[in-house]
């Protein structure tokens, strides 16, 4: 029922993503012809074509958005997701391991100390 959940849950967030996207390219569109018609026909800033460089810039926004919702998403989705946090959790543990491992071999270093130093009191007859 949980994996149910979530392959619905995340459904709805590429729905989401995909939606947003469209709505980015109609608002480009309407834009780019409310620019043109600023630019042309009510003459503002009709000392060059100032437009082309709005729309460009513009669509450059869109294509980055376009990458962002289609390509790179596949690379870094939810399965990359889920293998990097496996990932870390493994190295994670590892380090823990060793980190008890030293401190178990720290604890059994100072037990030897003081029993070393226990029987040499104990030799010398000073307890």
């Amino acid at each position: 029922m949980d994996n149910q959940f979530e392959l619905f849950e995340y459904a709805r967030k590429r729905q989401k993503q995909k939606k947003r996207l469209y709505t980015h390219f109609i608002f480009f569109l309407i834009g780019s012809v409310f620019f043109i018609i600023i630019n042309k026909v009510l003459n503002v800033g009709d000392q060059f074509d100032w437009f082309v460089w709005a729309i460009l810039a513009w669509l450059f926004l869109l294509c980055v958005h376009f990458v962002n919702v289609f390509i790179t998403h596949k690379f870094m989705g939810k399965d990359w997701e889920r293998k990097q946090i496996e990932k870390l959790v493994v190295k994670q543990e590892l380090k823990l391991k060793e980190l008890a491992k030293k401190v178990e071999k720290e604890t059994q270093l100072k037990i030897e100390d003081n029993t070393t130093i226990e029987s040499d009191l104990n030799q010398s007859g000073l307890q």
